[in-house]
């Protein structure tokens, strides 16, 4: 069971081609949840331009800082692999006094390449493996970023059985 509290921050963690957009689209809703893919596409017409970064990071920034100054649940849907990147979205979230979640989905890279080289949208296979390194390094330390809760994904069996509730209120810390 994921419990998350429903004025946290939620961060999914994970190599492209990983499911955390699915994930999203499944447990939350529409409006609680932000992709930097989206984004993106938004601003450059693509969602695979890696040059439209900076400027989706903006946007979802001051979209993230709203939600959480409401006490909104904001789900931030971006691979969320850099710790430099994680602990600039905590350091928004404790701001704002919220508590932020991580959701990582460590699969096998074979499978994340398989999944990303079937998109209409496909990151280049190397991006996705340094992704997938970057995640693997940082894994063990999530623990230590400020996150009130980690929950660690390792199969897709995991995914699908991943139970999800929104809950009023502070969170027990489970990591």
């Amino acid at each position: 069971m994921i419990r998350i509290a429903d004025s946290a921050l939620v961060l999914l963690i994970g190599a492209s081609g990983s499911g955390k957009s699915t994930f999203a689209s499944r447990h939350f809703a529409a409006e609680t949840v932000i992709s930097s893919d989206q984004l993106r596409g938004a601003l450059a017409g693509d969602e695979a331009d890696q040059q439209a970064t900076d400027a989706a990071f903006v946007r979802l920034h001051q979209w993230l800082d709203a939600r959480l100054a409401a006490g909104a649940l904001a789900v931030v849907d971006a691979t969320n692999v850099e710790w430099m990147r994680r602990t600039e979205l905590v350091r928004r979230a404790r701001q704002h006094g919220r508590s932020a979640t991580a959701i990582a989905f460590d699969l096998p890279l074979e499978l994340c390449l398989a999944r990303n080289a079937a998109r209409s949208r496909s990151v280049r296979a190397a991006v996705v493996r340094r992704q997938h390194d970057e995640l693997r390094r940082g894994l063990d330390r999530l623990d230590l970023e400020g996150f009130t809760a980690v929950y660690v994904l390792r199969s897709d069996g995991e995914i699908e059985g991943a139970i999800v509730q929104i809950e009023k209120g502070p969170v027990a810390r489970a990591l």
